[in-house]
């Protein structure tokens, strides 16, 4: 029964967050600050979702493989390789040290 609690809750609140973004005045959206948040807020969360997927293992900060793959993507990014060769030097640089620690 409380996991049907706990959905309720869930749809409510989403309801409510849907309903509140529809309830903003236009005319607050079209502020310039607004607009940048808005742009860069997405970028932020990916980011920090990134980063707490790669460095993070439970309650604790890991530097392992996960890393290795995320610098050589970084790299691949940087030297402007197309989205599959920086995927595929992750996932190969990721196995390599992997297979390489054990």
């Amino acid at each position: 029964m409380n996991i049907w609690i706990a959905i309720a809750v869930t749809v409510v609140g989403c309801y409510a967050v849907k309903l509140a973004g529809l309830l903003v005045p236009a005319g607050a959206l079209e502020r310039p600050l607004v607009q940048r948040t808005a742009a860069l807020l997405p970028v932020a969360l990916l980011a920090a979702l990134t980063a707490q997927q790669a460095f993070a293992d439970g309650r604790t900060l890991v530097l392992d493989a996960r890393a290795a793959g995320l610098a050589a993507a970084a790299v691949a990014l940087l030297l402007r390789a197309p989205f599959l060769v920086v995927i595929g030097a992750a996932v190969v640089v990721t196995a390599g040290v992997r297979a390489l620690a054990g």
